[in-house]
């Protein structure tokens, strides 16, 4: 399946690790951080991947090229004169979309069963998964209601208490429902999930590892350990 990674974002969180690099190549034990996504994906049979970027993007280009080293197909698109958000960038990709992708970030490092999510996807006869952890306010801020096996209820803005899940940042869509996106407008990814949930399209996938990221410094560290580890 193809993969699309968002890595539009500016980083200011990051501070001067970002000041002249986009996120995604701030350098996580020597090796700029896609770069162990890109083998990640890889290692999961994962070798088509779209890179949609904003910020300094010819940077991304520059430093992997199509990928061909890497052994993976890379292709990107630009946002343009503005980022478009997550939804924005997204739509803007639509003539480069397969009928089937993932969607992750460029900025969280996810070492689950990518086959297994697929499958879910496939199996699941909706257009749209997301992919959850229980979560009870330890990585992040709960954000999803998921209980038997069925997502209930997402939003990033109005939690309630009965949410205790998270959106673990990969989710598998149909290109249809990329199409339903206002086309050269700023959007968020999120806007279009919550409605996708309330509509009862979009699935849910359980995964029981913890996400990883570098989106803040306290992040950075944590994924640092953790990809020492696993080396």
């Amino acid at each position: 399946m193809q993969v699309v990674i968002l890595a539009g974002g500016l980083g200011t969180r990051l501070g001067p690790l970002t000041a002249d690099l986009p996120k995604p190549l701030v350098p996580v034990n020597g090796t700029p951080f896609l770069a162990h996504v890109f083998a990640l994906l890889e290692e999961h049979g994962l070798t088509r991947i779209l890179v949609l970027h904003g910020y300094q993007g010819h940077k991304l280009e520059d430093a992997f090229g199509n990928g061909s080293q890497l052994g993976i197909e890379l292709s990107y698109r630009h946002d343009g004169p503005r980022l478009l958000g997550t939804g924005g960038a997204l739509r803007n990709a639509l003539d480069l979309l397969d009928r089937e992708l993932l969607v992750l970030y460029g900025d969280t490092y996810l070492d689950i069963d990518y086959r297994a999510v697929v499958s879910a996807f496939r199996d699941g006869g909706k257009p749209a998964l997301m992919t959850v952890l229980r979560n009870q306010g330890q990585w992040d801020t709960s954000n999803v209601i998921f209980r038997d096996g069925k997502l209930l209820g997402y939003d990033k803005h109005h939690r309630v208490p009965e949410m205790d899940y998270i959106d673990y940042g990969l989710a598998c869509l149909r290109r249809d429902v990329v199409e339903e996106l206002p086309a050269n407008q700023v959007s968020d990814l999120a806007h279009l999930y919550s409605r996708l949930v309330r509509e009862g399209r979009m699935a849910g996938f359980e995964v029981s590892r913890r996400f990883y990221e570098i989106g803040t410094p306290q992040g950075l560290v944590e994924t640092e350990r953790y990809l020492a580890s696993r080396a």
